[in-house]
């Protein structure tokens, strides 16, 4: 559902670019979807100027193309683009983790603990939606304890693709728990002040997404065909 709030302010496009993003990340603008800019203009009461700004700074960052006589839509990333991307994201998230469990203070830790135990909550209940929304929060809020505004940019920059991929690996049977698993051994890691454990753990995660993504693929794949 579009926000019917309307949009003002002299930085109207970045407004409207943060709206856009948050549509996107809550899958309320789908892989492969067009934007329908007369729509959204209406919606929130705008202009399709800014709103075209806006776009041209989301295909700026990846998140969406620009296609002439056509309009705009969401970037649709393939199994290539997992396969290469996760490696990568595993690489710098595992060095979040490492200078986080150098740099976190206890008062960090706690919190960490905290978000880590709504993960335990969501996951008991099978509610894939608010694991990862706790999820996404876990590993932003790591990535943030690095304290490294280099690996923070790089970080962040990819984290919105990974993103876009809205934890579909979540809904293969088992995986939750396995998630969770993982992460149990990370924020002992963390809390443990172990650097190269916590990285090992981190690097592992993401690459058990992954392999998760793949099978789950892998499996909606058959079921298709066997219809």
């Amino acid at each position: 559902m579009v926000d019917p709030i309307p949009l003002r302010g002299t930085s109207l496009h970045d407004g409207v670019a943060a709206r856009l993003r948050a549509m996107l990340f809550d899958n309320q603008l789908q892989p492969g979807q067009w934007v329908d800019e007369k729509a959204l203009a209406a919606a929130w009461q705008i202009s399709r100027t800014p709103l075209r700004e806006a776009l041209k700074v989301l295909a700026a960052e990846g998140l969406v193309e620009l296609v002439p006589q056509r309009g705009c839509r969401v970037v649709e990333l393939s199994e290539d683009d997992a396969d290469a991307l996760f490696p990568v994201m595993a690489l710098l998230e595992g060095r979040c983790a490492h200078e986080a469990a150098l740099r976190a203070t206890d008062d960090d830790l706690r919190a960490l603990r905290r978000l880590h135990e709504d993960l335990e909550r969501h996951a008991a209940a099978q509610d894939i939606d608010g694991y990862y929304r706790v999820n996404h929060l876990f590993h932003s809020r790591v990535q943030q304890l690095a304290h490294n505004r280099w690996l923070d940019r790089c970080t962040g920059d990819l984290r919105k693709f990974v993103r876009l991929m809205r934890g579909v690996q979540l809904s293969l049977p088992g995986r939750i728990a396995a998630s969770l698993k993982e992460h149990r051994a990370l924020i002992d890691a963390l809390e443990t002040r172990d650097a190269e454990r916590a990285e090992r753990a981190m690097n592992a995660h993401l690459m058990a997404q992954l392999v998760a993504l793949k099978k789950l693929r892998r499996t909606l794949k058959r079921n298709t065909h066997a219809r």
